[in-house]
């Protein structure tokens, strides 16, 4: 039987120097066992997503370089860009993959808060890992960004779960969790007002009274107002539905979508929901994809 693999899908705070940006997803990929399947980048937000997986072992060892590599290349005291952010290595999610639970994934993040704490980061566990009910929403942790965590700091609730009790306002503090897949998708509107981007983002979020298992916000990015979702239960709000909102919400206030874009990796099925929704193939599954089957010669359903 073969180990059991997860995905970690680390955030840090930079999205413009692409030798700071090389450096530190080298350190990762260069940790055995540990496969770099995708990196975004975005200039404006600052930020970029990382995607490595792996088995429990070297994908601890590889959040742990990840954490060391961040510190050591970038300062978020002069870090500014459009997504709110409160660490140089933001968010940590792991991810169960083949032969994992989510109980195995929880174990994992709580195996790396530890370690990370003891690097000199606070830690806040959020998702399936955290510790309390009140933090068990990332946005909650992260509302109001560094400067916002470091007020509620002084609330005993939010004592970090590792790690120092006062932020370092050079690398700032991580949120660490275990959580399902999550789909980052972006949609960006025919305007530049970004009035009309957080109206419809506001509209179209659970938060707001919107679709189920959606957060958003509005941004404005390179000329362009975007609408930036986490689709954070991708079987109760699939992309294209999602997309249809932003689409109906953004005419009824004068925009149209440009384009979209997707951050990171999503699962195939999320992929095929899409396909199946636009292309009307109500019966497309996995294993009516040419690659799926050459992956799996076999010509079992799931690749």
């Amino acid at each position: 039987m073969h180990a059991p693999l997860f995905e970690a899908v680390p955030n840090f705070s930079e999205g413009r120097d692409g030798t700071k940006i090389s450096g530190i997803t080298g350190a990762v990929g260069a940790v055995p066992g540990v496969r770099v399947l995708g990196l975004h980048s975005d200039p404006d937000h600052n930020r970029s997503v990382l995607t490595f997986a792996g088995e429990e072992e070297a994908v601890l060892s590889g959040a742990t370089t990840l954490a060391k590599a961040c510190s050591a290349e970038l300062d978020l005291a002069s870090q500014s860009g459009e997504h709110p952010r409160m660490g140089v290595l933001d968010v940590l999610p792991f991810v169960p993959l083949e032969g994992a639970t989510m109980e195995d994934a929880v174990r994992l993040a709580r195996r790396a808060g530890e370690s990370l704490g003891l690097l000199g980061f606070p830690v806040f566990l959020y998702g399936s890992a955290a510790t309390a009910p009140h933090r068990r929403a990332l946005p909650d942790i992260r509302r109001g960004g560094y400067e916002g965590l470091a007020s509620r700091l002084k609330d005993s609730r939010w004592k970090p779960d590792y790690g120092p009790e006062t932020l370092d306002p050079h690398k700032g503090a991580v949120a660490v969790g275990a959580r399902p897949f999550l789909v980052a998708f972006n949609v960006f509107l025919d305007t530049d007002d970004l009035g009309v981007a957080r109206e419809v983002a506001r509209q179209v979020r659970e938060s707001g009274g919107g679709l189920p298992a959606v957060r958003a916000l509005g941004f404005g990015v390179g000329g362009k107002a975007q609408v930036s979702m986490n689709l954070t239960n991708f079987e109760r709000t699939p992309i294209p539905v999602a997309l249809e909102a932003v689409r109906s919400a953004a005419a009824d206030l004068g925009a149209s979508v440009d384009s979209t874009e997707l951050v990171g990796l999503a699962p195939l099925e999320a992929i095929l929901q899409t396909a199946r929704f636009y292309l009307g193939l109500r019966e497309l599954e996995a294993h009516h994809v040419l690659e799926t089957r050459l992956y799996d010669p076999s010509g079992n359903r799931s690749p």
